[in-house]
């Protein structure tokens, strides 16, 4: 049975990097092997969830600027299934969550990045999965309850997000993170750990540094639609911990 996922997507530059993360991530892709990727990713934001609808290969979306022109060359040409879509689509739908289907959006940034480690050959179909910040944690896990059991039938599940993302006030050349976006982190982690969803719930009450770690709540939220479609009885598990430019978290859970 696969697991499902939160993992980090950071600075788009993890793409072209050669570091701990990156390794990780290479090395997990080579021991799960999934019919197909679910995966919800940050960037892409809609007020009804939205699920990408095609068969053929996406094009692969740059929604970033300022980068190398290496970053801009990279392709990863996944194909995604019209078939699954509508499968997870009528998943949704059974549980009163209102949900679209999308033929045309390519893969974001917080997809390929993390896909081009895991799976390189790109030979697995995908679908990409709209997130809502509007929606509370809980409303989040619900979301995520709603495709629990795909596990088991070969599907891998990702929410793709980051724990501690404020952009302002990123330290450019830091190594050593920020005592408040660990402190942040470690709240997070005995919370999961317990998993008190009604803690998480308040994390905005609750959590210490949580304006500063969570100014919006985009990257935040495919945590808890992760942890939602898992199954009941998995135990959270830390894949790998670590900080870039003093207060990104790469802060990545297999639930």
């Amino acid at each position: 049975m696969l697991p499902s996922l939160f993992l980090a997507h950071g600075s788009p530059m993890i793409a072209l990097e050669n570091n701990p993360y990156t390794q990780f991530l290479r090395a997990y892709g080579q021991q799960h092997h999934p019919r197909a990727i679910l995966i919800f990713t940050a960037h892409w934001i809609s007020d009804t969830l939205t699920i990408s609808a095609v068969d053929e290969q996406y094009k692969t979306i740059y929604d970033f600027y300022g980068f190398p022109p290496e970053l801009y060359e990279i392709q990863y040409p996944a194909k995604g299934s019209l078939q699954i879509a509508k499968m997870v689509q009528q998943r949704f739908m059974k549980e009163n969550i209102q949900v679209l289907l999308d033929h045309q959006r390519g893969l974001d940034h917080g997809s390929w990045t993390l896909l081009h480690h895991l799976y390189p050959e790109a030979n697995i179909p995908v679908i990409q999965i709209s997130v809502n910040p509007s929606l509370s944690p809980k409303e989040q896990f619900r979301i995520g309850q709603a495709l629990q059991g795909l596990h088991e039938e070969g599907f891998l599940i990702i929410g793709s997000g980051v724990t501690v993302h404020n952009l302002s006030m990123l330290k450019w050349g830091e190594t050593t993170p920020e005592p408040w976006a660990v402190q942040f982190d470690d709240w997070l982690i005995e919370q999961i750990n317990k998993k008190d969803l009604e803690a998480l719930d308040r994390y905005e009450q609750l959590a210490p540094s949580a304006q500063l770690a969570v100014p919006t709540t985009e990257h935040f939220i495919p945590l808890f639609i992760a942890m939602g479609s898992a199954n009941i009885k998995a135990k959270p598990t830390i894949l790998h911990r670590s900080y870039d430019m003093g207060t990104l978290s790469y802060l990545s859970f297999q639930f």
